[in-house]
């Protein structure tokens, strides 16, 4: 018998929920537009900066993998507080003004993240499975605005304020830390003595499943795109004629004219038989903002390009987050979905940082970046059309269907 928390039990978690969604990105998103500053500072060049923004994306795929295994043993709910404390201790490693602290705690960051990222689809399609729209509307919207705060404060608090780049990405340990505080009331929850005696059984079945493999590819794509873009998308906005500062911006921009599709995305996909007329959605958003981006050279126009592709994004990811509860039937195979598809798809959006840095290493030209994106663009959507068909990936490969 399910349990029945009291109002008390049910706000907490609510807002613990929110919470942990808010450590999900600033921590990352806050190394974009510092990017110039720490390149002259430890000497590196655009590739070994990108990589700065890659190492989360490896520490995704790797521990986005053993995080639903994590958790049918210890608890979902114990295992994200566990990835709190880790995040808190690679945002403290960063302090050290040195390239291997930089790169060490980073990659802590990104393991601290990965098990929550992975995790809090399980809990929502266990704790609310009959809101996983709307549940996952208010984490993805949670995570998206400390996204765009992560990347409009990190100019202001370490240049206007005088903090320097170091001080300006520790800063985010305050956030981690009340998280964390506020999560302690969930590490009381039992363990499910079935997701002890099923733990790592449900996995190898999905890897038969083409709507696995679509969802995997729509979340690797849209994410190669969106931390791409926070990583250079300064450094491209500059190739465009903007100043520092204002280049800076243009990632918030993007991040918080997104957040009404962030919050209307998973909502409209839960009341849909199929979510492919969002996926429509999306991809004319992204192609038009993208367009914008490599033909206009104003700063008006470049801002309307930028918000266009906000919107497109913060679509994708509320949707490929909403399809990890709607593709699965139970909240183990949501997490198990979840470890596949952010694992994989994070090995392949670590490519996306590194490969623009060397690429604008090599042209030094912001037109070949874009021309890439639109290209991955066309991909995306196209995995995202078999994605969003109204089939769940374990019934798919029972039935032998998995088309």
């Amino acid at each position: 018998m399910k349990d029945q928390p009291s109002q008390t039990k049910k706000l907490l978690l609510i807002i613990g929920i929110m919470f942990v969604a808010f450590n999900l990105r600033p921590a990352i998103t806050g190394v974009g537009p510092l990017l110039r500053f720490i390149r002259t500072d430890l000497g590196i060049s655009y590739g070994a900066a990108g990589f700065i923004t890659t190492l989360p994306l490896i520490s995704f795929a790797v521990f986005s993998f053993v995080a639903p295994k994590l958790g049918n043993r210890f608890g979902y709910e114990r295992m994200v507080f566990v990835g709190l404390v880790t995040l808190m201790i690679g945002i403290t490693i960063r302090i050290i003004a040195t390239a291997p602290a930089l790169y060490t705690g980073t990659a802590l960051v990104g393991v601290g993240i990965a098990i929550s990222n992975v995790l809090l689809p399980g809990i929502i399609k266990d704790r609310y499975p009959g809101r996983i729209g709307l549940m996952t509307a208010v984490y993805t919207t949670s995570m998206s605005v400390f996204s765009a705060v992560g990347s409009g404060l990190s100019i202001p608090l370490a240049k206007g304020l005088g903090l320097g780049w170091e001080m300006a990405l520790f800063s985010w340990v305050l956030l981690a830390l009340i998280a964390a505080l506020l999560w302690i009331p969930q590490l009381s929850r039992p363990v499910k003595k079935e997701d002890k005696q099923t733990a790592g059984l449900t996995g190898p079945p999905i890897w038969k499943s083409k709507i696995a493999w679509q969802v995997t590819i729509f979340m690797g794509l849209q994410s190669f795109l969106f931390y791409t873009l926070i990583t250079w998308l300064p450094e491209i906005m500059t190739g465009k004629g903007l100043g520092v500062a204002a280049a800076g911006l243009m990632v918030s921009t993007m991040q918080l004219s997104g957040l009404p599709m962030t919050f209307l995305t998973p909502v409209l996909a839960d009341r849909s038989r199929n979510q492919q007329g969002l996926i429509i959605m999306i991809g004319t958003l992204y192609l038009t903002g993208l367009t914008g981006m490599l033909v206009s050279t104003s700063t008006g126009w470049l801002t309307g390009s930028v918000m266009l592709m906000g919107m497109g994004q913060a679509s994708s990811i509320s949707l490929a987050l909403t399809l990890l509860g709607l593709r699965a039937a139970n909240a183990r195979e949501s997490a198990a979905l979840s470890g596949m598809a952010q694992s994989f798809g994070y090995a392949l959006a670590a490519i996306g940082p590194i490969l623009i840095g060397i690429i604008l290493d090599l042209t030094a030209t912001v037109i070949t970046p874009i021309v890439i994106f639109i290209g991955i663009l066309v991909v995306m959507i196209a995995a995202g059309m078999g994605a969003a068909r109204n089939q769940t990936v374990f019934a798919a490969v029972k039935e032998g269907q998995g088309r």
